[in-house]
């Protein structure tokens, strides 16, 4: 079992910037993939940018060159969100996906509120 739980997030204004964390409790032990997926209203959810156990990240088309992906040890993630735009308005959602005996399990957190406006 994992735990995840998110913080970061709010109002900002275009062209601003703000950091969503997640903290990770449990099974932290196990190979695993780090994410930040996001869901805004009537779309499905989509995955922003994503990092290996070994370091490795993967970023949704959309944000590369303004978001990135963290991580400081095997408990904590960050997203560091710059030149946000309307378009980035959604509820961001932590996942970590763990290897035990070769098979795959997915965490989500709760989700942060993101929300960018004048």
């Amino acid at each position: 079992q994992v735990q995840l739980v998110e913080s970061g997030g709010g109002l900002v204004q275009p062209g601003g910037s703000l950091r969503l964390s997640c903290a990770a409790s449990g099974n932290i032990f196990s190979r695993y993939v780090m994410g930040w997926y996001r869901q805004a209203p009537g779309k499905e959810r989509e995955l922003v940018a994503s990092i290996t156990d070994d370091g490795s990240t993967n970023y949704q088309d959309s944000v590369k060159g303004r978001f990135t992906i963290s991580r400081d040890n095997a408990k904590n993630t960050y997203l560091q969100m710059n030149s946000l735009s309307p378009g980035d308005t959604a509820v961001y959602y932590c996942n970590r996906k763990i290897s035990v005996f070769n098979k795959w399990y997915d965490y989500w957190g709760q989700g942060t509120q993101v929300t960018v406006s004048s």
